[in-house]
């Protein structure tokens, strides 16, 4: 292992050169038109391996980080020497390259970093029961044996469990080590919206696709089509790194127009050249209402025809009172609310303005914009959407999608635009195969929202969906691959569950937030270091990625530590894990599938010897397939060329639209329900109630309270808003450790010029953010392109906390998030308030400069 680490640090590349070459990639993502890099031939030239001792493999870049790109490393030696990213193919707008960014180049540091963790570690105070959990977080770190580790672990299990009952265990995330305890008798688990907001469970109920797969929009192709295309929320250029941003590009030199509703001016809004309307986070909802207020006001079907009233009546249910569905009270429809019939309050721009910050005028000419133009792809990001009380937001964008009647036909498309599939909707046109693992069914039925986790640690109870409260006594966590710590609301509060329980385990390769604040850790091997796997990316593409080294140092894959836990245990291995880890791969292989030729059905997608049976040393048949297995592994990836007027398009919604009598939506009504009683019923179950049409609620801890008096508009304590924004530093949480993005990517909170004065805050100032959850430092940066009133802090940084004061210097997001749980359940990461003032203490140093958070340096234990 010190000759392979010795081989590593022999090859270095300077953080000069990362930084000079992350800062050409970016200005390339902005401008993909290039496509920045040198041609196939060129490259080759360039990377040409001189020994025969090198080969080029796919290593995996398997994060959550929006996209999904090809990354190539040259290994020499077991050692990786370069990097590259995919040339499989000549690039063209409707064949393009997958290619890697900033994150992907750096994965190196990740693998082969300093702080990797090297062996199973305790800390030095813990015993059973729980030791000096106070020093959590604090204490010194002993090293350990894998036997050790393993016993301490089942045997905390074991104890646990018979004293307290399993539903004491709480396993986070959905691992193999939730496939442990489920088979072992179960544990608590917490679920919640993450990412989507809300628009994870409320679409279906009114027979919108959800929002968190690819069926809600229509194919990049189509997007061409569009004449205007409505970025509500959507800034794929950060958000969604690959593709996105070039398929967009290919809409824009076909011709359409962007707009860009968000409170900053985004990196995707300057390269569509979008028009920019600026709004207060949290209010998207008032601004829908009020360009709905406008459609309905200005309509003329005859000489300025906006509504699409032909839709209306035959697609939907709600909107007046003699389309209600049945059983509804006619008084409740959509249009009078509009109107302000009932309530005395039209929601007009001028109502709205107050609210979101739109000027009436900026209001209206949206409304003609989007009205008035023949195809529009009205689109949004979960952003706006992971908001307390955001239920209502979902429900009033979608209605303005069947006003407008932007819906089920080229071109025209309503909905979410995000993550791997933004501006691509439409069902994969390649897909994994199984492994044959199987994960059991959990006894216990203890289930935690993810905002009341912590609190349900503290004062030992909890609301159960549907049922009402239910006690909590929860003695033991066990953290998989995630970030639960840092990544729910109220970091702080985390931390203090974390020392009240008794045992705390974490499988990790760094030390991370969770790890920091266990009792015992179990270094787990990267991707890069396994068997090999699948990735699926975008719809069009499928990536096989290989064993890039041997597992460094002492780690393990988390099948291993699965199985081992699972002897000690007294369970059989075998019940979960039937097959080896090699053959649990190539049964991915074997099972994957491709569509055909026609667009109507799956094929296999390799074609399998049985040679290749043989030389793997697996059990399998041969069949016939779309690649080759060696292929497919030597290229890294198999995407479906595409191509316009092929058979592999999609128009969301189509069938539905051309026929709503005979293609009927799961909705009670068959049709799109802007009046949806299923969602007013299932929010009963939960914590507030939720309208059945869209109607304004002021959102908990949203703009409204930063004001002591909203009536006098006085502003409160907390008088501004705060923004989490993903950030190219990080893939959520991941990559924070890295320093060559450390440097790249300063990590600074982001406030408007004018804010900035006031507060005689000049750019990089040290800041403080606080409000009655936490405190957080960050080097400011003032701006000209976020909205007055608004801060953006960069979603995902490790907080370091000074346990004299309680303050982070990292500018942790989640130091200030509120855990309040609203709605069917939503997690509120973007209604947020605080304060902000010039640090009166020691600057931070850059990031860069930090101590990474090294355990056992090399030759030291």
């Amino acid at each position: 292992m010190l000759d392979i680490k010795k081989k590593i640090n022999d090859f270095k590349m300077s953080r000069r050169a990362f930084v000079g070459w992350s800062t050409a990639v970016t200005a390339a993502a902005a401008i993909p038109v290039s496509r920045g890099l040198k041609t196939k031939a060129e490259q080759n030239k360039v990377f040409a391996a001189g020994e025969t001792n090198e080969i080029w493999k796919t290593a995996a870049c398997w994060h959550n980080c929006g996209g999904r790109c090809l990354n190539k490393v040259l290994v020499k030696d077991g050692v990786v020497v370069r990097q590259k990213t995919d040339d499989t193919h000549a690039d063209s707008p409707d064949f393009p390259q997958q290619r890697g960014c900033l994150r992907g180049r750096s994965q190196r540091q990740q693998v082969f970093g300093a702080d990797r963790l090297k062996y199973p570690m305790k800390r030095k105070n813990w015993k059973p029961g729980g030791g000096k959990k106070e020093l959590r977080g604090k204490d010194q770190w002993v090293r350990i044996s894998w036997d050790e580790a393993l016993d301490t672990v089942s045997s905390e299990i074991k104890r646990i469990s018979n004293e307290y009952g399993n539903e004491a265990i709480w396993a986070t995330g959905s691992g193999e080590m939730t496939k442990v305890l489920s088979e072992n008798g179960g544990c608590t688990t917490d679920y919640g919206t993450t990412s989507w907001g809300a628009w994870y469970w409320a679409p279906t109920m009114m027979g919108v696709a959800e929002g968190w797969n690819e069926l809600g929009i229509n194919d990049r192709i189509d997007l061409r089509n569009s004449q205007l295309i409505v970025l509500w929320g959507v800034n794929p250029a950060s958000s969604s790194p690959g593709s996105p941003t070039y398929n967009y590009l290919q809409a824009k030199k076909a011709g359409a127009q962007f707009i860009s509703i968000d409170p900053k001016y985004t990196e995707s809004a300057q390269v569509f050249d979008a028009d920019w309307v600026p709004l207060r986070p949290g209010t998207d909802h008032a601004l829908a209402l009020a360009i709905m207020y406008t459609l309905l006001d200005e309509d003329d079907p005859k000489n300025n025809p906006l509504i699409d009233w032909d839709f209306l009546n035959k697609c939907t249910v709600g909107f007046d009172k003699d389309h209600m569905p049945k059983g509804a009270d006619p008084k409740d429809n959509f249009k009078d609310y509009l109107l302000g019939t009932l309530d005395g309050e039209p929601k007009s721009p001028e109502w709205a303005t107050e609210i979101c910050g739109v000027a009436p005028e900026d209001i209206r000419k949206l409304a003609r914009q989007i009205g008035s133009t023949e195809r529009v792809a009205l689109l949004t990001g979960w952003g706006p959407a992971r908001i307390n009380d955001g239920e209502g937001w979902v429900q009033a964008f979608s209605t303005l999608g069947f006003m407008t009647g932007h819906m089920g036909r080229s071109g025209k498309m309503t909905g979410v635009s995000c993550h791997r599939s933004s501006g691509n909707g439409g069902p994969w046109l390649v897909k994994p195969g199984s492994s044959g693992y199987t994960s059991p069914e959990n006894p216990v039925t203890n289930k935690v929202n993810h905002n009341e986790i912590f609190k349900a640690i503290l004062d030992g109870k909890y609301h159960q969906k549907g049922e009402g409260v239910r006690k909590a006594n929860i003695q033991l966590i066990y953290h998989q691959y995630n970030a639960t710590l840092q990544t729910r609301t109220s970091i702080n509060d985390g931390i203090k569950a974390h020392r009240k329980v008794e045992f705390v385990v974490t499988n990790s390769y760094n030390l991370t937030t969770n790890a920091k604040y266990s009792d015992v850790v179990l270094p787990v091997t990267s991707e890069w270091e396994r068997e090999g796997g699948l990735l699926t990316g975008n719809r069009e593409i499928l990536i096989a990625h290989s064993n890039i080294v041997d597992p460094l140092y002492e780690a393990k894959s988390d099948v291993w530590i699965a199985k081992e836990l699972l002897k000690r245990l007294g369970k059989d291995p075998k019940k979960l894990y039937p097959v080896s880890e090699k053959q649990a791969f190539f049964n991915e292989l074997a099972t994957s599938t491709v569509i055909t030729k026609d667009g109507k059905d799956y094929e296999p997608l390799v074609e399998i010897t049985a040679k290749d049976i043989k030389d793997w040393n697996v059990d399998g048949k041969p069949q016939k397939g779309r690649i080759a297995l060696q292929e497919f592994l030597d290229r890294g990836i198999y995407q479906v060329e595409r191509k316009p007027g092929d058979n592999y398009g999609h128009i969301a919604y189509q069938d539905f639209v051309e026929n709503p009598n005979e293609q009927p939506l799961g909705t009670p009504s068959g049709k799109f329900e802007i009046y949806c009683e299923t969602i007013h019923k299932e929010s009963k179950k939960g914590w507030t109630e939720i309208s059945p049409i869209p109607k304004y609620v002021p959102k908990t801890v949203g703009y409204e309270d930063t004001f002591d008096d909203w009536g006098k508009k006085k502003k409160g304590k907390y008088p501004f808003q705060v923004v989490t924004p993903h950030y190219l530093r990080r893939s959520h949480t991941v990559f924070d450790n890295v320093p060559w993005l450390r440097e790249a990517m300063p990590n600074p909170v982001f406030i408007n010029k004018t804010d900035a004065k006031t507060r005689g805050i000049k750019t990089g100032d040290t800041v403080m953010l606080y409000n009655d959850h936490g405190k957080t430092l960050r080097p400011a940066e003032t701006t000209e392109t976020l909205m007055p009133g608004v801060i953006a802090l960069p979603h995902g940084a490790w907080p370091e906390i000074n346990e004299e004061d309680g303050i982070d210097k990292a500018g942790a997001d989640n130091m200030l998030t509120k855990p309040v749980t609203t709605g069917l359940g939503t997690s509120g990461w973007n209604t947020v308030i605080c304060n902000i003032e010039k640090y009166k203490g020691e600057p931070l140093k850059e990031d860069v400069k930090w101590e990474q958070r090294i355990v056992f340096p090399e030759g030291e234990v």
